[in-house]
Formats: structure tokens, C-alpha cells, sequence
């Protein structure tokens, strides 16, 4: 079975260098390099615990914080998911209906009830 909810972005900015692959329908084979033991550590869990084949190369500027590298990381691998996902409706058949339950439970209370 060749699976098609895969995706590889890249993110290039002043502060940082980031590239991640993706593999939603893998096995849990994971490659990290981001100079960041526990958010490696965090991923690696993700990858692991999700089946999901992952790699995350990164370059930042670690001197200075991690903000950037960790942020960026987050922006680009939000990227992915959503690109390897594709079209939300063709994946999730009852999404329209639970969409429509969510807003009557909003306007019926004007509150949200998940």
C-alpha cells in the first residue's frame, strides 16, 4: 500500500533553516537534529507513540535562544500535517455533521459544549 498522506516542507528565515518530513501512515521511524534534546525527546514521542514516520532537521540560532528554532519547528511541522491531511472532508466523513452540531450546541447555549 503506497501512502499518499505524506508531505516535505521546508522554512527558511533570517533566525532559522528547517526542513520536515512526514508520514502519516508510517511506522513510527523518526530522525531528528535540532539541538534541542527535549523537544527532540518530545517528537520523538509523537513519532513513536503515533506511528508516524517523521524526520525534523533544523539550524537556528541556539546561541542566541531557542525561541526561533522552536517556533519555527512548530510553524513547519504544523505545515506538513496539514499538507499530508489534504482535504479534511475526504478524511473525516462525519466532519460536516459534527460542524453542524457544534454550532447549534453554540447558538442553542451560546457557549460551546465539546
Amino acid at each position: 500500500m503506497t501512502s499518499s498522506r505524506v508531505a516535505d516542507i521546508s522554512r527558511d528565515t533570517l533566525e532559522t533553516q528547517i526542513q520536515v518530513s512526514i508520514n502519516l501512515d508510517g511506522t513510527g521511524q523518526r530522525a531528528f537534529d535540532t539541538g534541542l534534546p527535549f523537544l527532540e525527546h518530545m517528537l520523538d514521542q509523537i513519532a513513536r507513540h503515533g506511528l508516524i514516520d517523521l524526520q525534523v532537521k533544523a539550524n537556528g540560532d541556539l546561541e542566541i535562544d531557542a525561541h526561533h528554532t522552536v517556533e519555527d519547528i512548530g510553524i513547519t511541522l504544523g505545515q506538513a500535517i496539514a499538507k499530508a491531511v489534504g482535504d479534511k472532508k475526504r478524511h473525516h466523513p462525519l466532519w460536516p455533521f459534527l460542524r453542524a452540531f457544534g454550532r447549534s450546541a453554540f447558538k442553542g447555549s451560546h457557549r460551546l459544549f465539546w
